[in-house]
């Protein structure tokens, strides 16, 4: 190769990979507030954006990948757990995370600021971020669902449970979240249909009720899950 050939090589490779990357940069610039949901960003989104600053909460959880991993992912907290499951883990997070090895510390919250940061959580959830992060992806559910009943066996009903994030919340056999109750004999209590209900609308079911409603289940999916749930005996 001469000294021309690899000069032009050279030039149309800067050039193209120039012109690559600032149509890249201009296309995202050009969708960003579609994306973010710019029209959302409410002061009170502002006021708890502020509050997560204030109270260092990135020192222990991530958020739009920026952050510490000794917590929990915060992105989609909101689809997650909803707004009371945020709230009671905010205002009492002794008695939230009782009986985790990880503990989260009462910061005093006051309840404008806990208001304003459920309203920054719940924007957040909103914003179109390709899907991230997977443990909360939307189309996790039917990957790890399909791969799980090729690989090990389990139900269909026992992989949606732990493919769609239950355990965060609950646990069977000492392992899962401790949040909500332990599931390890709710089979007892209630059958397929209450479970079913319970899933769909737990306010209506116990107006106590702090798990958000799972709206995002197919109707599949839910009686599968009913049909695990009620097995637990």
């Amino acid at each position: 190769m001469t000294k021309k050939i690899a000069f032009w090589i050279f030039l149309l490779g800067t050039i193209s990979s120039s012109v690559v990357f600032l149509a890249a940069t201009w296309d995202t610039q050009r969708q960003v507030a579609v994306l973010s949901n710019a029209d959302k960003l409410s002061d009170r989104v502002v006021a708890g954006k502020r509050a997560f600053q204030k109270y260092n909460c990135n020192d222990c959880h991530t958020i739009l990948g920026f952050g510490a991993y000794y917590a929990p992912d915060l992105t989609r907290v909101f689809q997650r757990i909803g707004e009371e499951g945020i709230r009671f883990r905010i205002k009492d997070p002794e008695k939230a995370f009782a009986n985790s090895w990880r503990k989260m510390p009462d910061l005093r919250v006051t309840d404008a600021e806990t208001a304003d940061m459920i309203e920054f959580f719940r924007w957040v959830t909103e914003i179109n971020n390709n899907d991230w992060p997977p443990q909360d992806s939307r189309k996790r559910l039917s990957r790890g669902e399909q791969a799980m009943v090729a690989s090990v066996g389990v139900t269909p009903g026992a992989a949606v449970f732990q493919s769609k994030g239950c355990m965060n919340c609950h646990s069977l056999h000492g392992t899962g979240g401790t949040f909500g109750p332990a599931l390890d004999t709710v089979g007892r209590r209630l059958s397929v249909e209450r479970i079913e209900h319970y899933v769909r609308d737990p306010k209506g079911v116990d107006p106590g009720a702090m798990m958000p409603p799972q709206k995002e289940l197919t109707d599949r999916e839910l009686e599968e899950v009913a049909k695990f749930l009620s097995s637990l005996k």
